[in-house]
C-alpha cells in the first residue's frame, strides 16, 4: 500500500508477552553484584539441527497463558502427542520449568533490551544501575515502542552497548539454561533503532559512550556485538532471533547478527497485511527472497502468523512450502492443541523436485508427494487445470482438476493415483 512501511506499524517485531519471567529478573542483579563481566567475544558460527525433508512441516507451539492447562493438567496421552507433534515449544521461565522433563524441546523467552516498568525487581535494578536505561537529551527514560499509552510504555529500553547490561543479561540466560532448556528465544533483535518516548514516538537516545545522539550505525554495531557475545556464551545452544526482515542485506552488522543465530523469527509470517504484490521493497516476492538470503547464511526460519482462518492458514502453509529447506518451522495458535488440531500442520509432501517457479500466473513448487500453488497479494484471480490424477488438499478433501485462486490464496495438493484418459467409443 502506498506510504506504508512495517516500522510505522506499532508493535512490529515486538512480541506481546503475557508471562514475563517473574523472579528471573533478579538473576541479573545477582550476577552483576557478583562481579559478572561481559562475555569474551569469540567468532562462532551457529550449527542448526539436521534438516528434515523440505516437504514435511515442522510445527512449533508457543506456551502462552491460554496454553497453561495443557502444561499443568494434561494427560499422559496428551503429553505424548505434544512430544510427537511439536518440533519445539517457546516457553516462559520459571512457569515452564516444571514441564521441561516431559515437554518437547523448548526455548525460553528473553527480551534483548527490556526493563519492565512495573516489575519491582527491574525498578530496583534501574535505581541501582541508572546507566543501564537509555535516556533522551533531557535525561528522561526512553522505552521500547510497544503498548504505549498515556505518556508511558510497559518496557524501558536498556542500553545494548553497556557491557554490564550485556553481562547481566547473559547470566540471566545462563540461569535458565541450567534448568535444562536447549535454547533461547531472543525478542527485539531490532537492527533498526526501536527506542521511543512515552508516546511511542521514535527518539535517538543519548549514546553514553559518545555523549551525543546515538547514530543508527552505532546502534546496529552494538546490536551485532551483543548477539555475538550471546552466541559465544552459548555455542552449543539453539538461539532464535526475532529480527526485522527489511534490513539491508549488504550491511555487515546485519550479516553478523544473522550469523549469531540458528533461527530467525519472521513475525506475522506471510500473512503480514503490509505485504504487497509485485517486486517492491514490501512485496511478497521480496519477503520470499529475504528467506532465501537467510538460508544462504545458514539460518533456519520460524514463521509466526497471527489470527489465521482456514484460507490464511492454507496460504501460510503453502508459502512455507515454497521456501522450506527442511530446517524451517511454523509457529501458530490456529487449531494447534491436542484436542483441536488442523491436519494441515501435519502435511508431508516429501522431498522437493525443484525450487519454486512461475506456472500459469501462480507460484508453484513440486514435491515427491504433491505440490503447492500460491497466488500472491494484489494479484488477479487465476484459474488453472491441474495435472490429471487424484488430488486432495491439506485437510484431506478431494480437489477438482479445475481450480481458481484469488489473491492471497493457495492450495496444498497431495498426490493420489494417476487418472487414465477416458476412451471414446
Amino acid at each position: 500500500m502506498p506510504g506504508w512501511s512495517p516500522k510505522a506499524e506499532e508493535g512490529y517485531g515486538l512480541h506481546t508477552v503475557d508471562m514475563q519471567a517473574g523472579g528471573a529478573h533478579g538473576v541479573r542483579a545477582a550476577a552483576f553484584a557478583a562481579g559478572a563481566v561481559a562475555a569474551t567475544l569469540v567468532a562462532v558460527t551457529a550449527t542448526p539441527a539436521a534438516a528434515d525433508p523440505a516437504g514435511a512441516v515442522k510445527f512449533e507451539r508457543h506456551a502462552r497463558s491460554d496454553f497453561m492447562p495443557f502444561l499443568t493438567d494434561s494427560t499422559s496421552d496428551q503429553r505424548t502427542w505434544m512430544r510427537n507433534t511439536y518440533s519445539r515449544m517457546q516457553s516462559y521461565s520459571p512457569w515452564f520449568d516444571s514441564s521441561i522433563y516431559w515437554a518437547p524441546p523448548s526455548y525460553f523467552y528473553l527480551d534483548l533490551y527490556a526493563l519492565y516498568r512495573d516489575h519491582p525487581e527491574d525498578q530496583a535494578l534501574m535505581k541501582q544501575h541508572p546507566g543501564w536505561a537509555l535516556r533522551d537529551s533531557a535525561g528522561n527514560n526512553l522505552y521500547i515502542p510497544f503498548g504505549c499509552s498515556g505518556g508511558t510504555c510497559p518496557q524501558y529500553a536498556a542500553d545494548i552497548g553497556n557491557p554490564e547490561w550485556r553481562a547481566a543479561w547473559i547470566e540471566e540466560a545462563r540461569s535458565h539454561m541450567a534448568q535444562g532448556y536447549p535454547g533461547v528465544f531472543v525478542d527485539d533483535v531490532n537492527l533498526e533503532m526501536m527506542v521511543s518516548d512515552g508516546n511511542g514516538n521514535l527518539v535517538a537516545p543519548v549514546d553514553p559512550r559518545t555523549g551525543q545522539a546515538m547514530t543508527a550505525a552505532n546502534w546496529r554495531r552494538y546490536m551485532a556485538e551483543f548477539t555475538e557475545e550471546i552466541r559465544a556464551a552459548f555455542p552449543n545452544k539453539e538461539i532464535v532471533h526475532n529480527a526485522l526482515w527489511w534490513m539491508d542485506h549488504n550491511d555487515p552488522y546485519v550479516q553478523r547478527e544473522v550469523a549469531a543465530a540458528d533461527y530467525i523469527e519472521m513475525e506475522r509470517g506471510f500473512n503480514d497485511s503490509g505485504l504487497t504484490g509485485g517486486t517492491g521493497q514490501w512485496s511478497y516476492e521480496t519477503y520470499l527472497s529475504h528467506i532465501d538470503w537467510l538460508h544462504s547464511l545458514g539460518a533456519g526460519v520460524v514463521l509466526e502468523p497471527y489470527d489465521l482462518d482456514a484460507q490464511s492458514a492454507t496460504f501460510e502453509l503453502a508459502s512455507y512450502l515454497l521456501v522450506s529447506e527442511g530446517n524451517d518451522s511454523i509457529a501458530s495458535e490456529y487449531h494447534a492443541e491436542p484436542d483441536d488440531w488442523w491436519s494441515g500442520w501435519s502435511t508431508d509432501l516429501g522431498t522437493p523436485n525443484s525450487g519454486r517457479w512461475q506456472w500459469k500466473g501462480l507460484l508453484r513448487r513440486d514435491f515427491s508427494g504433491g505440490m503447492v500453488l500460491v497466488n500472491e497479494p494484489d494479484a488477479a484471480p487465476v484459474s488453472v487445470k491441474l495435472p490429471r490424477r487424484v488430488w486432495t488438499d491439506a485437510s484431506g478433501t478431494h480437489v477438482r482438476r479445475r481450480i481458481t485462486l484469488g489473491e492471497r490464496s493457495a492450495v496444498v495438493l497431495v498426490k493420489g493415483p494417476r487418472r487414465g484418459k477416458h476412451k471414446k467409443h
